[in-house]
């Protein structure tokens, strides 16, 4: 499944946020799966694209980085893909 987490960093400390990436990585559980991201251009936002199968893996990851990151987890699905599941009620 996958999933848009938006990353709101506390009191806009983005330097924080990359500084623990830079020295200690991504800390993702083997499963969880990267797909993208995408930082606002003031800093103070990240919108990351992951793909996880077992929604307990993204849970630990939050926990992790919540000292330094508000969260916002939306389940997505690609557009051609809400279309077709459509299609037949149109």
């Amino acid at each position: 499944m996958l999933f848009m987490v938006i990353e709101k960093f506390r009191n806009q400390n983005a330097k924080a946020v990359y500084r623990r990436l830079r020295d200690e990585g991504r800390g993702f559980p083997e499963s969880l799966k990267f797909v993208g991201s995408w930082v606002s251009a003031d800093l103070g936002r990240c919108f990351q694209l992951i793909e996880a199968d077992d929604i307990a893996l993204l849970q630990r990851w939050v926990a992790a980085w919540s000292d330094l990151v508000e969260f916002e987890i939306v389940p997505v699905v690609a557009g051609k893909d809400a279309a077709a599941a459509l299609a037949p009620l149109l």
